[in-house]
């Protein structure tokens, strides 16, 4: 019995080793299985686990509590929308993107061992204001002086609407972490921006350069072009502030100037401090239900979170825009190592990236999906800080390669006429937290790899 007991373990010892993986495994799958062994179980943010739940989500957790808030009309259909979002449509969308990540990995690769990440089930249902949530946000929020760490953490995964104003302001360093100066510093601020606006604005063209002036008129052309599909942008006082506003920026900011697309990085700020004032759907605001002194607070904090916001990536709208140009290249990198047939397609019909993603790092993807996801997505772009431009690229590739099956059915002409018009105008959270957590999980992958983007 010992013996056959014996040669029962040698041949279970000799299977295991029969099967486990040839040593000649290259660095990238051996980088690749570290990073999955160091992340197996954790959260990431958003709440996608590498590993798959073992438990079925619990509807009861996907409701968000009953919560008078100041905000657009749209968080609050949204979140009824993914209230109402089935288990299944969750599995069956974690379960195609993941398939579509493991294959563009694996084509990348020269490994004869193949690497496979599960993206599970997530809890996605009303991820910014679940009660749980909204409790972290209220305590980080309540003391004498927040913690910018713990508040990126939490604001990666999507701010609660009525709290949105308040967290925007300190993660752009806006507002100040100590709660006993906020208030004084925002009304110096305020009062700064409008001396700026008496200075540079309120003045007539004849105390302007020619430069100055054919920059005005610019503005004055983009404003009504603004967010054109929004009746609230369209309203004269909304497009006069937006025209102070850039104007403003520009006249301080010479080295840049006024470039086409920072106007639309302006409208997240404008409707998200708003929403302090103003309820209900934003297709019912009307800027004349707001007296002056609300309106000119509106409208600076928007302009000094825009300069916040441009701060860190003004090499993009500086002459040539360079630090887009470098995005576009990282970019077309990043693709060719995780979806090497979408690449080599795109290549083949001879689509250059510069053609489509220029717009999508000059705007930030504003003009991309729609108005109603913008504010959650900015959620996550001012929680990454300083390193937003550098997590652009994977959100980017994640955004793209969400059509990787289409994008390599069609020639150059379909490619283009797609790419400019991408079919996200029935987008709901549920595909924006996809492209999200694939972007963090791509962005952990490679990030701190960076040899793995020059192979």
């Amino acid at each position: 019995m010992r013996n056959n007991s014996g040669n029962s373990r040698d041949e279970s010892r000799s299977k295991e080793t029969s099967s486990s993986p040839p040593p000649t495994d290259s660095r990238f799958n051996q980088t690749l299985r570290n990073v999955q062994g160091l992340l197996k179980g954790r959260s990431f943010p958003g709440k996608i686990l590498i590993t798959q739940r073992s438990d079925p989500l619990d509807p009861s957790t996907l409701h968000s509590p009953n919560i008078d808030r100041r905000s657009p009309e749209s968080d609050r259909d949204r979140s009824e929308h993914l209230d109402k979002s089935t288990e299944d449509e969750l599995q069956n969308r974690s379960s195609a993107n993941a398939s579509s990540s493991v294959n563009g990995t694996k084509s990348s690769s020269t490994s004869s061992q193949s690497t496979s990440i599960e993206i599970p089930k997530a809890n996605v249902g009303a991820r910014a204001t679940d009660s749980a949530r909204l409790m972290k946000f209220t305590k980080e929020l309540s003391g004498s002086s927040v913690i910018l760490e713990k508040l990126r953490e939490l604001a990666w995964s999507g701010v609660p609407p009525h709290l949105r104003p308040t967290v925007w302001r300190l993660l752009l360093g806006y507002a100040p972490s100590n709660s006993d100066r906020r208030e004084g510093v925002l009304r110096r601020k305020r009062m700064e921006y409008l001396d700026h606006v008496a200075q540079y604005y309120e003045i007539p063209d004849t105390q302007r350069t020619d430069e100055e002036i054919s920059m005005l008129r610019q503005i004055g052309v983009d404003c009504p072009r603004t967010a054109p599909d929004l009746s609230f942008f369209q309203q004269a006082e909304v497009q006069k502030s937006l025209e102070r506003i850039l104007y403003t920026w520009a006249i301080r900011h010479p080295a840049s100037g006024y470039v086409q697309g920072i106007n639309d990085l302006a409208t997240p700020f404008i409707v998200v401090f708003l929403s302090e004032y103003l309820e209900g759907s934003i297709d019912t605001w009307s800027m004349a239900d707001l007296s002056r002194e609300k309106i000119l607070n509106v409208e600076a904090d928007s302009y000094w979170c825009l300069s916040k916001l441009l701060d860190g990536m003004q090499d993009h709208y500086t002459f040539a825009q360079p630090g887009i140009q470098r995005l576009v290249f990282k970019l077309k990198e990043l693709v060719r190592r995780i979806d090497e047939p979408v690449s080599k397609h795109i290549e083949e019909q001879g689509l250059e990236f510069l053609q489509f993603a220029f717009r999508w790092f000059n705007c930030l993807l504003i003009r991309e999906i729609p108005f109603g996801l913008v504010s959650r997505l900015w959620d996550t772009y001012l929680a990454e800080g300083d390193a937003l431009p550098e997590f652009l690229v994977y959100i980017s590739a994640s955004f793209l390669l969400t059509w990787s099956d289409k994008l390599r059915k069609l020639d150059f002409q379909e490619m283009v006429m797609f790419l400019q018009h991408v079919p996200t105008h029935n987008w709901t959270d549920v595909e924006l937290e996809m492209v999200l957590s694939q972007a963090y999980m791509w962005h952990t992958m490679f990030n701190n790899s960076p040899s793995h983007l020059a192979g």
